[in-house]
């Protein structure tokens, strides 16, 4: 066999194949005579179709299925003789295929680029310094208290925060327009939920009250046929309802797993909670500072193969936030949607894999069970949630990966300079939160709603 190997770009290859035509032909007469033994026609005995009907018969698809095995054999040890790193399947096309000639084929692929890491020294990352205080923990209860409300009936002008329970039907001119009514729709005011300007309109409305509300879409709204337009919504209101917060007594504290110590503990765990959130906002931010820098800092030729396959993974993740179902076929949604974002993080799988291979970082099984133990402090039962990820080498794999991404960062945060911000908790988790999602596993392995503060 001769093979020929032709760089057409940084990252594309096009393989060329010559395999011997006997080598092919006696291949496909052995294949032949295999099912010459098994064949069944009418007029004739099992194994006794002569050998010209049997070709006749069966020949050109035959000679297909030994062609294409031989052209997958021979690719797969072409890729190791000729030390390729193919990224994603390629795409393999006969061009000579017939009795009595040589079989050429090509094989047209994309391999993973080679990477030559540059330094990001000299860049200077800002790191958040947080300190969660009496004052971050009280409104943290509040909010928890917020959550936890239960709404009664009342019998008054309805205020800023109350709920109404209301119907409504929208209008363009005269005309009803689709998805802009509802029966029995429970609607806070002030929450924002609704088009501008259609809750401040409510503000003193009562229970039995029909008003006509008159509101104008904005001009980016999702529905372009609304955008922009000014409608009219008649709305009946049934009830005005306010909200009722619980106390934070033993009934309540018992709702976030704590059992004992009373509203101290209660306090206490709510500060723990929020300084882990507070500590993974900060790793948040400097590491996604550190990987634009890496970017910046390294040009990558990347595998159209690979972005496909990471924009086919962000119409997943993107069609389970919106609970389109398992069923939702996820080509229905746009390619252009996803393709920049997974490009980005494509380019930093690479150069951080490249990180981890140059300077051969690695973690243990008492690395990954210490993280594991530390996810796992989250839930009510963190050793149940140890055992299943331990005994789970996939979740251990996710784990690793997210610790080696970790060591890498660290390892690139050497290079760069650092400059600490005094930040107030809320100011870090909406930093962390401004900073362009990248690539990477995911860190939260093991994060779920837990049910605690």
């Amino acid at each position: 066999m001769q093979v020929s190997v032709e760089a057409t770009s940084q990252i594309e290859r096009r393989v060329t194949f010559q395999v011997p035509a006997a080598e092919v032909d006696e291949a496909v007469e052995a294949r032949l005579k295999d099912t010459a033994k098994n064949v069944r026609l009418n007029g004739f005995r099992k194994g006794h179709v002569p050998m010209s009907v049997v070709r006749q018969r069966y020949g050109s698809g035959l000679r297909d299925e030994v062609v294409g095995e031989v052209m997958r054999e021979r690719y797969v040890k072409a890729i190791t003789d000729e030390n390729l790193n193919p990224a994603g399947y390629p795409n393999i096309e006969a061009q000579v295929n017939e009795t009595g000639k040589d079989l050429e084929f090509v094989a047209s692929l994309e391999v993973y680029p080679e990477i030559e890491l540059a330094s990001i020294e000299g860049t200077e990352v800002e790191r958040p310094v947080v300190e969660v205080t009496e004052a971050d923990v009280d409104e943290m209860i509040e909010t928890l208290r917020k959550q936890n409300a239960s709404w009664e009936d009342v019998e008054r002008a309805a205020e800023d925060g109350d709920q109404l329970t209301i119907d409504f039907q929208g209008f363009l001119g005269d005309e009803p327009f689709e998805g802009g009514s509802a029966e029995g729709h429970d609607l806070v005011l002030g929450s924002g939920s609704f088009i501008p300007g259609f809750e401040d309109h409510l503000v003193g409305a009562q229970a039995g009250d029909e008003k006509e509300v008159t509101v104008t879409f904005p001009e980016d709204y999702q529905a372009e046929h609304l955008a922009g337009k000014e409608a009219t919504f008649k709305v009946t209101v049934h009830k005005v309802s306010a909200q009722q917060l619980p106390e934070v007594d033993a009934e309540f504290i018992q709702r976030f797993g704590v059992e004992e110590g009373g509203v101290e503990a209660f306090r206490a765990e709510v500060k723990k909670n929020m300084t882990r959130e507070a500590r993974q906002a900060v790793d948040n931010r400097v590491k996604q500072q550190v990987l634009e820098a890496l970017k910046a800092a390294n040009e990558v030729a990347v595998p159209q193969s690979l972005i496909q396959q990471e924009t086919d993974a962000l119409k997943r993740q993107a069609a389970q936030q919106f609970g389109l179902g398992e069923d939702f076929d996820v080509s229905q949604l746009p390619n252009e949607l996803f393709a920049e974002q997974a490009k980005g993080r494509v380019q930093v799988g690479l150069l951080l894999a490249e990180v981890i291979k140059a300077n051969e970082l690695d973690a243990n099984d008492d690395e990954i069970r210490a993280r594991v133990e530390e996810l796992a402090e989250q839930y009510q039962e963190p050793q149940q949630v140890v055992d299943y990820y331990m005994g789970n080498d996939q979740l251990k794999t996710q784990v690793k990966s997210a610790l080696l991404e970790e060591k890498a960062v660290e390892h690139l945060l050497e290079q760069a300079t650092v400059k600490d911000v005094e930040m107030s908790y809320q100011e870090a988790l909406a930093a962390a939160q401004q900073q362009p999602e990248q690539g990477g596993e995911d860190d939260d392995a093991a994060e779920g709603d837990d049910g605690k503060a």
